[in-house]
């Protein structure tokens, strides 16, 4: 049963049974996989530190360190945030089965393994990780520095640029920040609201966008960018005056005109008179459309 591929997939078998191993890397093999084998979850970790495998078949029970505290201590690096683990155990009890999922498994099959079942769940798990990854790079390639968190604070995915920002698991600056995360989102920020933080001396935000299904948090690494060299990107793009490019600025960041008079030290009704000029050299007919076409160029400059 060879699984469709452009690049052959690399699977980590990590078990202390001989016999299965050699059962099981015989099948991935003919199936057209790479396979690494560690005979226990010590040696797994070390393989891990050098080498990402596309999936990982996990033994439950192994002398020393167990498979949940390898799969665990695996999910640790963000780089195994999409790599599926699927636990393989002579053990189909609620109990292990939930253990090996909280673990951070994302499925399990039972032994003596059947093959042709394991490879059809493989593929199933191989495909959707690859989805998710691939929509994570499309988002960070659209500027989008997403992350979700829980209500600890602690990391649950993001995109690839944002693993490149955050602090590293060791990093004691990534506990700070887990604090402040979790006293933030403890006082249940309205979508759009932003922390200032600084992440390795670099002035930065963390915007709140939403909740999903009531314990993930979804976020935004925002740098913030200097004033006046945003609005002269929209000054010389849509050919605006000094002040014109100010309002655009502004209506952009979803002021309204009496704010915008605040910040501008002038009158609404000149905010307002301003706009009319800011449509026309634009050719849209209202606030929204300019907001949009402004976010647009901001976005790729």
């Amino acid at each position: 049963m060879k699984l469709p591929e452009t690049r052959k997939t690399v699977v980590m078998v990590v078990d202390d049974a001989v016999d299965s191993i050699r059962m099981i890397n015989d099948a991935l093999e003919e199936a057209g996989m790479t396979v690494l084998v560690a005979l226990e979850g010590h040696q797994a970790l070390t393989i891990s530190q050098n080498i990402i495998p596309d999936m990982v078949l996990m033994d439950a029970m192994m002398p020393q360190m167990d498979g949940f505290e390898t799969c665990r201590r695996l999910k640790e690096n963000p780089a195994f945030a999409d790599i599926p683990i699927i636990f393989m155990t002579g053990l189909s009890d609620t109990e292990h089965v939930v253990m090996g999922l909280n673990a951070g498994g994302v499925d399990y099959i039972t032994k003596p393994i059947n093959t042709t079942e394991l490879l059809a769940r493989m593929q199933v798990h191989l495909a959707n990780a690859r989805m998710t990854r691939s929509a994570r790079s499309a988002l960070d390639m659209a500027g989008q520095n997403l992350f979700a968190v829980d209500q600890h604070g602690q990391l649950l995915w993001g995109t690839p640029q944002v693993y490149g920002l955050l602090p590293g698991t060791q990093d004691p600056e990534l506990t700070t920040l887990c604090h402040q995360l979790e006293v933030w989102l403890a006082h249940k920020p309205e979508a759009g609201h932003a922390l200032p933080i600084q992440i390795a001396d670099t002035p930065r935000s963390i915007e709140f966008l939403a909740l999903l299904d009531q314990h993930e948090f979804l976020l935004r690494i925002k740098t913030p960018q200097n004033q006046h060299s945003t609005a002269a990107s929209l000054r010389h793009h849509f050919e605006l005056t000094l002040r014109e490019s100010d309002v655009l600025l502004w209506i952009a960041n979803g002021k309204t005109n009496r704010e915008i008079g605040q910040i501008l030290e002038m009158s609404p009704r000149t905010v307002n008179k301003h706009l009319e000029q800011i449509f026309r050299k634009m050719g849209v007919e209202n606030r929204t459309a300019a907001a949009a076409s402004a976010i647009r160029v901001l976005a790729i400059n």
